[in-house]
């Protein structure tokens, strides 16, 4: 695919604007792979060149988590192969959904997705459940793992704030194990499901890398923000780039 100025004008404000977000809240995916797609690029290639990008910002986030000790080095391994194994698996099932099946399927995926965050609550800071034995939490979190891998190959935007929900609320962890496993397993399944992309040529490296410096200094401001308490914007961001989306797959699926 030939490349364009366009296509960095549309993708990296709007990576940038993912990067704030997810620092902000949780949810930049659901910006990040819209912008590729807006930019016009066929599903698989945005879904590939958004593992990139995405997977940059994640990486740097995951090297602060577990330099700042909150990484639970017990549980990492194992979910680190569920993981992998689910995200490699979802991609290889991504490649095989042609793109007008892909199109439909977001006509039903957008709303659901914009129902979760307009009803999704900040988590509780309220006491954690009661922790299960260390067998019980590990098979859990690995389940988790494996299944929500599955689901970032497959599509991805919103994988780290289901990671939280079910670490915390399934597996038992405390907010901040959830947080440091999910990093993670966030980065792991970027990784495998980008080499999946990148094996089938389904990447455009100038772009993912150009956006992915924008990803990481979306995230850097993002958490500057957060600390100015200013988390009331990431929603509203999130909800106008959605509805963006889907008119514009409406759109797509009527003229094509």
């Amino acid at each position: 695919m030939e490349l364009e100025l366009l296509h960095f004008l549309i993708v990296c404000p709007l990576v940038f604007l993912a990067g704030f977000v997810d620092a902000i809240a949780g949810g930049g995916g659901l910006i990040a792979l819209p912008a590729y797609l807006l930019a016009g690029l066929p599903v698989h290639m945005a879904i590939g060149t958004n593992k990139l990008s995405s997977g940059m910002g994640t990486a740097v986030t995951t090297l602060r988590y577990a330099a700042d000790g909150f990484i639970n080095r017990r549980l990492a391994p194992g979910c680190i192969l569920c993981a992998f194994l689910g995200s490699a698996l979802g991609a290889n099932l991504a490649l095989l959904i042609p793109e007008r099946a892909f199109q439909t399927a977001m006509l039903a995926v957008l709303p659901l997705t914009a129902l979760y965050v307009i009803r999704c609550q900040a988590f509780s800071a309220g006491r954690a459940p009661a922790p299960y034995s260390f067998g019980k939490t590990l098979a859990l979190a690995m389940a988790a793992a494996f299944a929500l891998g599955v689901y970032d190959g497959v599509y991805g935007p919103g994988t780290g704030t289901f990671l939280i929900l079910l670490l915390s609320g399934l597996a038992h962890l405390s907010l901040s194990d959830a947080n440091g496993i999910t990093k993670v397993i966030n980065l792991t399944t970027n990784l495998a499901a980008l080499l999946v992309f990148v094996l089938n040529g389904q990447v455009i490296f100038l772009l993912g890398l150009v956006a992915g410096v924008f990803n990481i200094a979306g995230n850097l401001v993002g958490a500057r923000c957060f600390e100015k308490g200013g988390g009331q914007v990431a929603r509203p961001l999130i909800l106008l780039v959605i509805a963006i989306f889907f008119a514009r797959t409406v759109w797509q699926l009527l003229t094509s």
